[in-house]
């Protein structure tokens, strides 16, 4: 769908490069510009953070430092139709590449800026990290244990909702010009993007001062929660309307239970001390199977190492076999896509774009 649309690539970590995997996966041609020292998720977690957003890519080392290294940036991007950077506020103009300055080489860009708290205001220069976006959108107090103490995500949430904000900003860009032919500039806030999943919260928080969204979907009522089985693990019951709490009971031959649907899973409950020990007494492979027979919202709480030998993501060949995921499970998979060593393209981007040959050692 995106054939020969070209992104020039600035971005490091996780938000960035996750938002141009995705147009990558989309048929974008991505340009994935590196300081001499490369992004540095190719030392973060062993490297695996960098291989896991960056596949299909290609790596072109330019040292921005150097004026030489400015000018063949520039020229690259009056070539491209995208061009995302993650640097903070302020950086992209000092070196002569923000977004009025490309304009003037390339009135038909889209310009996406990723940044933590978008580009003016009082945060807007502050260093974070995914915690920090987390705690500051609400989104971190949803999750909490039984004494009220905040849970440390083992999930960089915002990281990947801040990419997924930053794909679709730029995918609108890309269609208004097609309309009218003119680019545009995106500011895209991390923290902004985060919050913006806390809708019901605040709404409903605003309106009755309850501050945990939808009181049904958290834990209040027996026929939506978590309980677990037999061999010690878990499994998700969302059975939230009627008619799937009324397959489930019938499933499990105790259609007694349905007056009790929405009633709390409190141990003053009888039918939800029942549920719990109907629960225990099977197995998770035993309670996925049926949830596979019986329509009733009722899935696996799996890990990360299970998702391939699921049926669901076996089915699609959602994990590939070298132990990267898909972006999009309804289309083909590219094949052939692999992280691209540092700098590996450099010579190929340069002859292919802008004519340049034997230039490698020149910029970098």
């Amino acid at each position: 769908m995106l054939n020969d649309i070209k992104i020039v690539d600035f971005t490091n970590y996780i938000p960035g490069p996750f938002a141009t995997l995705r147009l990558a996966e989309l048929g974008a041609e991505v340009v994935k510009i590196e300081a001499p020292g490369g992004d540095p998720a190719r030392n973060t977690g062993h490297g695996y953070v960098f291989s896991a957003h960056n596949r299909g890519k290609k790596s072109i080392v330019i040292d921005l430092k150097q004026t030489e290294g400015k000018m063949l940036a520039l020229d690259l991007l009056a070539e491209a139709d995208v061009v995302v950077e993650s640097f903070r506020p302020g950086v992209m103009e000092k070196l002569g590449l923000g977004y009025e300055a490309v304009k003037k080489h390339n009135p038909g860009i889209v310009y996406c800026s990723v940044t933590g708290y978008g580009a003016k205001g009082e945060m807007s220069s502050l260093g974070s990290h995914d915690l920090n976006y987390m705690s500051l959108s609400g989104a971190l107090a949803q999750l909490k244990d039984s004494t009220g103490r905040p849970v440390h995500p083992t999930h960089t949430f915002s990281d990947y909702i801040g990419g997924l904000a930053a794909s679709e900003r730029i995918l609108a860009g890309l269609v208004a010009r097609g309309k009218t032919g003119e680019g545009s500039y995106h500011c895209l806030s991390i923290a902004d993007s985060m919050a913006s999943l806390m809708a019901n919260h605040v709404l409903i928080g605003k309106e009755t001062g309850y501050q945990h969204g939808v009181s049904v979907l958290n834990g209040t009522v027996i026929g939506y929660g978590i309980y677990e089985t037999k061999n010690g693990r878990y499994v998700s019951l969302g059975a939230l309307e009627p008619k799937f709490w009324d397959n489930f009971c019938q499933g499990v031959g105790r259609t007694d239970w349905q007056p009790a649907h929405y009633s709390r899973p409190e141990e003053s409950n009888p039918v939800y001390v029942e549920l719990v020990q109907l629960f225990k007494s099977k197995s998770l492979s035993e309670w996925a199977e049926f949830g596979m027979k019986v329509d009733c919202c009722l899935t696996p709480v799996l890990e990360a190492g299970e998702l391939s030998d699921y049926p669901y993501w076996k089915e699609k060949s959602f994990i590939l076999p070298e132990g990267q995921i898909k972006m999009h499970g309804d289309l083909p998979t590219r094949k052939g896509l692999t992280p691209p060593e540092k700098g590996e393209q450099t010579e190929e981007v340069l002859k292919e774009w802008l004519g340049l040959e034997n230039r490698v050692n020149k910029y970098s």
